[in-house]
């Protein structure tokens, strides 16, 4: 009888516990869930054209069609959304006051392209809001309603994020307002594809349709992020969200508040990732760093001296770990500085004074980014190529002066991925304007090592590496 007694003694004590380390989320919901608002963005009635999946065929730029990619969800068509005029359709979301004036941050695929926003607090009072502008590269909008003595939320430093550490969301998930969800920071610093200026934080709070645009609070009140996405394979919450970082949604907030644009530095360079059989082949002692793969004519990076197989390692003082560090701290850095960045060439560090462009209006973020297409290269026998000259028409008509065309590619080449057509500029930083130059280069280069070559497929270059046989 005592053993049993004792048992549950036990087993109630470590329940108590358990429940006395969980953390408690009262005080924080009920001092900063005013601060939160719920986002109505009505788009007029606009054509569509029938489709054979009875769903309705949303145009590309419609801010619906970017809400739909971001979660993955199914169009489900309406009465009358087949052909023909269309009844306007509504994205829902949730935002949160960033001063008692009115304004208020959210995600731009929630507002952009809508002819009316409502902006509804948690006092049920409803409001016009005027957008003051949007920035689809990191997906930040700024509204303005005509209010004061609002309830501002507190802001956090999201630098200061912590793995592992609760947060909180709370936000409008398919219309439910004020809904509270909790989880903890799963990772930091993440880059999502085509998101290459936003190093997200990745957390395991439950996110659905409407939460875009909410905050994700720390322990102490604070916003420490802005819940823009999900990962998932079912159109529905996976255990895999993304907040965009605070300190990053207030720069472009800054921005746009003060003149409704956001400027960017820009260093006119396609970039990839440096593997370790890419450092191995360029002697760098580790991976690290951002390989330049080519150099746009008159960019800042041109006019710089930076040259295609140079490897980024510092930019302004910072280091460039990864590829996707440079986009950001560039992209960071504002426009007519001039900055030292430092550069790996031909087996030694090269400090080159650069000044920051402006980053083009029209271009994306992939300006900064790998052409995302691969290219390989090899010679005959142990690399598995056969090579031929280039014409002076196929040269024109691809616009270089130099490269081999692989006529066709098996054995070692091919398992690296290399195809038929492709063009092989440059052999481990040697430029290659013939078979027998690149003949002679492979000569001169030990058997056994990795090769680096730089290739051209379309209109995309990149570097592969390939091992001969």
């Amino acid at each position: 009888m005592k053993r049993v007694v004792l048992a549950v003694v036990f087993g109630m004590w470590a329940w108590w516990a358990q429940a006395e380390s969980l953390p408690d989320f009262t005080d924080l919901v009920e001092k900063q869930a005013a601060t939160v608002v719920n986002i109505s963005a009505t788009t007029n009635a606009h054509p569509t054209a029938n489709n054979n999946s009875g769903q309705p065929s949303l145009q590309e730029g419609d801010p619906m069609l970017d809400f739909f990619r971001r979660f993955g969800i199914p169009m489900m068509p309406g009465p009358g959304q087949q052909g023909g005029p269309v009844g306007e359709s509504r994205a829902m979301g949730s935002g949160f006051i960033v001063s008692q004036d009115g304004y208020i941050l959210t995600n731009t695929h929630v507002v952009q392209g809508a002819d009316e926003v409502l902006v509804t607090l948690q006092d049920k009072r409803e409001f016009k809001a005027k957008v003051i502008g949007v920035d689809r590269k990191t997906d930040v909008a700024v509204l303005k309603i005509d209010a004061t003595g609002l309830p501002a939320a507190k802001i956090g430093d999201s630098s200061k994020v912590r793995v592992g550490e609760w947060v909180v969301a709370i936000g409008s998930p398919f219309g439910f307002e004020s809904t509270v969800t909790k989880g903890i920071v799963s990772a930091k610093g993440r880059s999502l594809p085509q998101e290459t200026l936003v190093p997200f934080i990745q957390t395991d709070v439950p996110i659905n349709p409407g939460n875009s645009g909410g905050p994700l609070f720390n322990m102490k009140g604070e916003v420490i992020g802005i819940n823009s996405q999900i990962y998932s394979r079912t159109g529905g919450f996976m255990g895999l969200s993304f907040a965009i970082p605070i300190d990053v949604a207030l720069q472009v907030s800054d921005q746009l508040r003060a003149t409704g644009k956001v400027s960017r530095g820009w260093l006119g360079v396609v970039i990839q990732e440096v593997t370790k059989e890419l450092a191995d082949s360029f002697g760098l002692g580790k991976p690290r760093g951002a390989l330049v793969v080519s150099v746009q004519k008159g960019a800042p990076a041109d006019k710089a001296g930076i040259h295609p197989s140079d490897i980024i390692l510092r930019f302004d003082g910072k280091p460039i770990n990864t590829q996707e560090d440079l986009p950001r701290v560039v992209s960071g850095t504002k426009a007519g500085s001039k900055v030292s960045v430092q550069v790996w060439r031909k087996g030694a560090t090269l400090d080159v004074a650069v000044v920051v462009g402006e980053m083009p209006a029209e271009k994306s973020a992939q300006n900064e980014t790998p052409a995302g297409k691969r290219h390989q290269a090899g010679a005959s026998g142990k690399l598995g190529l056969s090579l031929v000259d280039l014409t002076a028409d196929q040269r024109k008509e691809l616009d270089i002066n130099s490269g081999v065309l692989v006529e066709e590619a098996f054995g070692a080449a091919a398992k690296a991925g290399l195809q038929n057509g492709d063009v092989i500029l440059s052999i481990n930083n040697t430029e290659i304007h013939s078979v027998q130059e690149f003949n002679q280069a492979l000569s001169r280069l030990d058997p056994k090592k990795m090769l680096a070559l730089l290739v051209r497929r379309g209109d995309g270059s990149q570097f592969m590496t390939l091992k001969p046989e």
